[in-house]
């Protein structure tokens, strides 16, 4: 049984550029336009467009808003003032994440919270499920769409199509206002490549405008639509988990180097347990790591020690367009875990070297 597609507001416009369309998370998605390797190297050098409007948009408002997110979330979202973003994750009740996401403080008493494509559903129900306090709680997932601009050029180029000084805005920050002539866009300081710029929260009404007149804007940097393909190689030399990959319902906090997102002031889901494993100390962690030779590591592929044996596994890993080289992310036995150590990749039956690296693996521009 097939089951339907959901499609963002501008399928057609990337079925117009070209582009690869592809399965994610239940949408019909934008892979490629032209190349992943291209893609990738415009970001890093100039600026490009993603249309990422699969993923999902929640509003929490009320006196009690905040104390839900604090229940529910592992950072500490009372440090927030207006205007500004952080990145948390939900612990679920046995060690793992329900999601990683990102909260945004509109106001006293609203906030936004963006979760992942493939965890609208499971997301809402889980922060419902702890909603005890009658927060309002709105998902607006299907009627916003999230435009990603990213790339040294981005300021360059969206600076024209507002009167907000975007390069006054500090990172994980934003501002809420008119842009490109349409109202109530989000302009956030926030992205998944490391390359810098902005993420755009539209109403899809106002979705066409805005990235018809970004592309215009951009033509003089050499803006391009950048799909998924490259989306995942820029993220991965940054070593910023995927959800369902390098982090799932598994995974703590703690293994996959989330601790900094991780705060102890206060009660959440499951903190106590968290933290008992943290005063223990963890047994695998999660790392990143650069191929010595040849080969390209993939998820699933077992990591090994020089002896052979099994230390643990890949979570995602690709051929990094800006090293030339295979680069990876996976959990490892803790004693295998600093930078320095050489690790192997069992790749078609024979285990290749590589070295376990610190992160970011490459710098997010390039010249």
């Amino acid at each position: 049984m097939s089951v339907s597609l959901k499609t963002v507001t501008l399928n057609d416009t990337h079925r117009q550029l070209g582009a690869k369309m592809v399965p994610f998370a239940g949408y019909d998605m934008p892979v490629r336009y032209s190349s992943d390797l291209d893609e990738h190297h415009t970001v890093r050098r100039a600026v490009g467009i993603f249309d990422v409007s699969h993923m999902g948009e929640f509003r929490l408002r009320g006196p009690q808003a905040l104390d839900l997110i604090q229940r529910v979330t592992s950072n500490d979202a009372s440090k927030l003032a207006d205007g500004k973003a952080q990145y948390s994750c939900l612990p679920n009740h046995d060690g793992g994440i329900v999601d990683d996401l990102l909260v945004y403080k509109l106001a006293d008493e609203d906030y936004l919270l963006v979760v992942n494509a493939s965890n609208i559903e499971k997301d809402w129900n889980w922060i419902r499920q702890h909603n005890t306090q009658g927060v309002e709680m709105e998902d607006i997932s299907d009627r916003t769409s999230l435009f990603a601009v990213q790339g040294p050029k981005a300021i360059a180029a969206l600076q024209q199509l507002t009167d907000v000084d975007l390069s006054s805005i500090p990172y994980y920050s934003f501002v809420q206002g008119s842009f490109a002539g349409a109202p109530d866009v989000i302009i956030s300081a926030t992205g998944y490549t490391g390359a810098g710029g902005f993420e755009l929260y539209v109403p899809n009404e106002s979705a066409a405008l805005v990235w018809d007149k970004v592309m215009t804007a951009g033509q003089a940097y050499g803006i391009k639509p950048i799909g998924l393909g490259a989306r995942d190689t820029l993220r991965l030399e940054m070593g910023y988990c995927l959800y369902g990959n390098d982090i799932d319902d598994a995974t703590s906090p703690l293994e996959a180097g989330l601790g900094w997102i991780t705060k102890f002031t206060k009660d959440f889901t499951n903190s106590a347990n968290i933290k008992k494993q943290k005063e223990a100390g963890v047994s695998k962690k999660l790392v990143a790591f650069v191929m010595d030779g040849t080969g390209i590591p993939r998820g699933h592929y077992e990591l090994m020690d020089a002896d052979g044996q099994k230390i643990g596994d890949v979570t995602s890993g690709t051929q990094s367009p800006s090293l030339s080289k295979g680069i990876g992310m996976g959990y490892v036995k803790t004693e295998f875990a600093a930078p320095g150590t050489q690790i192997f990749v069992q790749i078609r039956g024979k285990n290749l070297p590589a070295t376990v690296s610190k992160l970011p693996l490459t710098k997010g521009t390039e010249e």
